[in-house]
């Protein structure tokens, strides 16, 4: 799952290269944390959050049919 979050980040911003996902367990979720450069935070969030919920549907339909549970988290 890191990996599409990442690939779709690195679609999105203006500097790929500061793209940084990590994944953590967190009693049977894993928690998916995106990090990006502060001026391409609007780019990945979107008008009114619309890109972010749109990242977090297209992982949650992934995870549960692989059969897991993650969250996606956009963090500074």
């Amino acid at each position: 799952m890191t990996e599409l979050v990442e690939a779709i980040a690195r679609a999105l911003v203006d500097n790929p290269a500061a793209v940084s996902v990590t994944s953590e367990e967190d009693g049977g979720t894993t928690v998916i944390q995106l990090r990006v450069a502060a001026e391409d935070m609007g780019k990945v969030i979107g008008k009114q959050g619309r890109i972010a919920k749109a990242l977090r549907t297209v992982i949650k339909a992934a995870a549960t049919k692989a059969g897991k549970k993650t969250v996606v988290e956009i963090v500074q």
